[in-house]
C-alpha cells in the first residue's frame, strides 16, 4: 500500500509569523496554534533585515509557536513567503502546554556562514518598530502572488523598504 501525500502540516514559526495579522494577510485565516520550543537552534537578527533567521546551535532554544493544520496550498504560500533565503526542514519541537514532542516543518536560514547574522532577534521590539510596515509589505506580497507575473518575496521586501526609505528622505 502506498502512503498518501500528507494533506495538512504543522509549521513552527518564530519571527514575523508569530503575529496573527501577518499570518492572516498571507493565509486569509489564522490557524489554531500552540506555543512551542525548538531546542538546539538560535534565532539571530540579520543586518539590514527586520525578520530573523534560525540556525542549529547547541544548547540554545527558540521560543515560537506551531501553526496547526496548514493545508498544502497554504504551505506553498509560506514557502513562497520564506523564499530562497530559507529552506523548509522537518524538526521536532516541544509543546509548552504539554511538553509533548511534535514533528513540524520550519524554515531554516540557508546561508550557514552568513556574516550578517548577529545577536538575538526580539519579537516584542519588532512589533513596536517594524510590524506596521512589515504588514503593509506582506499584504503587497499577498496581492502580488495572485498576479501571473508575481515578484518573489525578497524582491517585494527590497522594493517596499527602498520606497519607505525614499519617503523618509527630505
Amino acid at each position: 500500500m502506498e502512503s498518501s501525500p500528507q494533506s495538512v502540516f504543522n509549521v513552527f514559526v518564530y519571527g514575523s509569523l508569530l503575529a496573527d495579522d501577518i499570518v492572516r494577510a498571507l493565509l486569509k485565516r489564522v490557524p489554531p496554534s500552540n506555543p512551542a520550543i525548538l531546542h538546539n537552534y538560535h534565532r539571530f537578527s540579520i543586518k539590514g533585515r527586520v525578520y530573523p533567521a534560525i540556525l542549529p546551535v547547541e544548547n540554545k532554544r527558540v521560543n515560537g509557536k506551531v501553526l496547526l493544520d496548514i493545508t498544502v496550498p497554504e504551505l506553498n504560500v509560506l514557502d513562497a513567503f520564506e523564499d530562497v533565503e530559507h529552506e523548509r526542514m522537518t524538526v521536532d519541537v516541544s509543546l509548552m502546554d504539554s511538553s509533548k514532542t511534535l514533528q513540524v516543518e520550519t524554515y531554516v536560514w540557508v546561508n550557514k556562514r552568513d556574516p550578517d547574522l548577529h545577536g538575538e532577534w526580539d519579537f516584542e521590539e519588532w512589533k513596536v518598530l517594524h510590524k506596521g510596515d512589515f504588514l503593509k509589505m506582506t499584504m503587497g506580497f499577498s496581492e502580488e502572488m495572485e498576479l501571473p507575473e508575481s515578484k518573489t518575496r525578497v524582491a517585494t521586501y527590497e522594493s517596499f523598504y527602498a520606497q519607505e526609505e525614499n519617503k523618509s528622505k527630505p
